[in-house]
């Protein structure tokens, strides 16, 4: 009886992501037609891009068994930057994008020498971060949103624009077809995943995360490869700044806060893909695109908002039982 059960178990932790996606899609796809159709899946897909992107960063701080609680005001305030290098300053998009990538670079290199330098827990040295951008992408405005034609705090009125190649990010399409923000996601867990699993500085990341102490006995800098995790997360949050800013046309304040639970969830759910019991980009991914056909799903059904909330929750909750469950087994 207890060798069914094991074999049960077993399979339920390997393939039951794979298992719970299946059953999503034909749960949905039988009460709404439309849930199947070409146009509303890459409506998903569009809508994960930047959640997907967040949470490739987050994957990248938790294979060396770290936490970036930054992110999501990570990618807000670069999305607040681009505005105000193009509406304010008046500079190119490729300029935007350029400072965007720099300044998530800073605030990765500022997270992970928090935590390996000065010795602060992870949790809250990002926490901390968190808050300081939070109220840093505020300054410069007075509190306001930033758009075309913004009155800036000294009472001018803000002349520049957003370009068109900026605007083309989020809302052009390749072939009329696939969004470009989806391509980039395609290309970023791409990136991610060869870096992770066929270099030698991803190998050795896992190395770290798995067992800290035996990387460092096995000469490897582990405060370095630390450091170089929340790096790639602080540039993968302001892509996602970035990508949230071209689709809007517009630096709004606060919006990245949303985005931290749903990266957070993509990320953990990522654990439990095919069992493999530890953060994986590919896993990731999919975990994403299992949150976005869930609430897409949900939201065809006119499914209200908190019960929305409320069903993340619980799928959360499950990914973290099957997540420590395939830890315990291990």
């Amino acid at each position: 009886m207890n060798s069914i059960f094991d074999k049960f178990l077993k399979i339920s932790l390997t393939y039951g992501l794979i298992i719970l996606l299946i059953l999503q899609i034909i749960i949905f796809s039988s009460a709404n037609e439309n849930f199947l159709s070409t146009i509303n899946l890459f409506i998903v897909l569009q809508a994960v891009a930047v959640v997907s992107i967040l949470a490739l960063g987050v994957t990248a701080t938790l294979v060396v068994d770290g936490f970036d609680l930054s992110i999501g005001a990570t990618a807000s305030s670069s999305m607040m930057l681009s505005a105000y290098v193009m509406v304010v300053w008046e500079m190119s998009g490729l300029s935007a994008i350029a400072i965007c990538l720099i300044f998530g670079l800073i605030v990765g290199i500022t997270n992970g020498i928090l935590i390996v330098k000065m010795k602060i827990p992870d949790l809250l040295a990002t926490l901390g971060v968190m808050f300081l951008l939070a109220g840093l992408q505020r300054i410069p405005t007075g509190g306001r949103s930033i758009a075309v034609g913004t009155i800036l705090p000294d009472g001018t009125t803000a002349e520049g624009k957003f370009t068109d190649f900026f605007l083309s990010i989020a809302r052009g399409k390749v072939f009329e077809v696939i969004p470009n923000s989806v391509i980039i996601m395609i290309c970023l867990a791409f990136l991610i995943w060869i870096f992770m699993e066929f270099t030698k500085w991803g190998r050795v990341m896992y190395a770290v995360g798995g067992n800290e102490q035996a990387a460092k006995l096995a000469g490897a800098n582990v405060n370095n490869f630390k450091i170089t995790a929340y790096a790639i997360s602080g540039v993968y949050a302001s892509i996602g700044g970035i990508i949230m800013s071209s689709r809007v046309g517009r630096g709004d304040i606060g919006s990245g806060g949303s985005l931290l639970l749903d990266s957070v969830a993509a990320a953990l759910i990522g654990f439990a893909f095919l069992g493999l019991g530890r953060a994986n980009p590919f896993g990731t991914a999919v975990g994403a695109i299992f949150i976005g056909l869930l609430l897409n799903g949900l939201t065809l059904l006119n499914t209200p908002y908190y019960t929305q909330d409320f069903i993340k929750g619980v799928v959360l909750v499950l990914a973290l039982i099957i997540t420590f469950g395939l830890k315990n087994k291990k």
